[in-house]
């Protein structure tokens, strides 16, 4: 009897431990019995590790049936894409109000997020793509309801992947609009790093491909993967060699990729338009695609395109002042994308 006595003290003491502390929590300002059962409006935009959300847009939105989805805009529609972006209603009970969330422009957070990761490196800032995308001042979310998608449209007509565009938006906060933001910041902002693709763009595995000073590929490197950015529906463009984003003076490297033939097969064209990279092809690029299902999961389609007889060379005129280094490069280029056939919407269907 002693021993349940003493044990029945110790949970008595116990349970008034938790409820003190219960208690104490209830005082402050994330009271968890406040915060139960308030209604916070928030974004779905996790952050991932670069202080910004990814997103893939298609450079060109389409129909099922892989024709454009605004053909009245832009160039017949090319360029012209759009993002569903959810505003949540949060708390444990579900909402019983009609409300209309307040949306605007945040460059005072995009500002933050640039110097405290880059610093100084202001060549590497995100840009403010505001200029690319409209999207309504307001989103309604009915009664009954926790999510309502705010309609997000881009036209990429133009736009120069050289430099990193994030599209920051917040929701606007007023006693007179009924609702409050979520108090977590990151909750209530939305840094959507726009990532826009076609058919052709992405990251292709380099380790095909010969990278060497001129006259010396027997001492040939290479690198893991060379990346291909959008410029408009069958033109891409890379940096040559081993020079990547994180050059200062990247932009006046970029060679370019145009796609001439149909899904299956075709050739490429490069192509430099700055004349001090002295830019030269030898072979006639070309590009296959090959398509096959997963051994184990039986509705994923491996889509890879393959870039045969890649055959340039170039000067490097900016590393060492006043002295060209010259470099060639050899080999093929291979990417890789997953696709969910189950999914039958081919801009959503791929897996990132």
């Amino acid at each position: 009897m002693k021993k349940i006595s003493i044990l029945g003290a110790s949970l008595l003491a116990a349970l008034m431990s938790v409820t003190s502390c219960s208690d104490d929590f209830s005082a402050g300002d994330n009271a968890w019995d406040k915060e139960q059962y308030a209604h916070y409006i928030s974004f779905k935009a996790p952050l991932g590790d670069n202080g910004v959300t990814e997103l893939y847009v298609p450079y060109t939105r389409k129909n099922i049936d892989r024709t454009p989805m605004y053909p009245e805009e832009g160039r017949n529609g090319k360029g012209i894409s759009e993002y569903y972006l959810p505003v949540i209603v949060s708390g444990s009970t579900t909402n019983k109000q009609n409300i209309t969330v307040h949306v605007g422009a945040d460059p005072d957070t995009l500002a933050s997020v640039n110097e405290s990761r880059f610093q100084l490196r202001t060549d590497l800032y995100y840009k403010d793509m505001s200029q690319y995308a409209s999207y309504p001042e307001t989103v309604n979310v009915p009664s009954g309801q926790d999510v309502s998608l705010m309609h997000i449209k881009f036209n990429f007509t133009d736009i120069d992947l050289v430099n990193k565009w994030v599209l920051p938006i917040q929701i606007l906060d007023d006693p007179s609009y009924g609702y409050t933001s979520h108090p977590r910041k990151n909750y209530a902002k939305a840094m959507l790093r726009i990532l826009p693709f076609n058919d052709w763009s992405g990251d292709y595995s380099g380790t095909g491909l010969k990278i060497f000073i001129a006259g010396d590929n027997a001492n040939a490197s290479a690198v893991d993967k060379v990346r291909l950015y959008v410029v408009d529906e069958n033109t891409v463009f890379f940096y040559p060699g081993t020079i990547d984003e994180d050059r200062l003076d990247r932009a006046n490297y970029k060679i370019y990729a145009e796609f001439v033939g149909d899904e299956a097969s075709g050739v490429v064209n490069f192509r430099c338009d700055n004349p001090n990279v002295k830019f030269t092809t030898g072979k006639q690029a070309s590009y296959r695609v090959v398509e096959e299902m997963d051994a184990v999961q039986d509705y994923i389609k491996h889509r890879y395109v393959i870039i045969n007889n890649v055959d340039y060379s170039f000067v490097d005129y900016t590393s060492v002042k006043g002295y060209e280094l010259a470099y060639a490069a050899s080999g093929s280029l291979t990417l890789e994308r997953k696709i969910n056939t189950q999914i039958e919407d081919g801009d959503y269907a791929i897996q990132w």
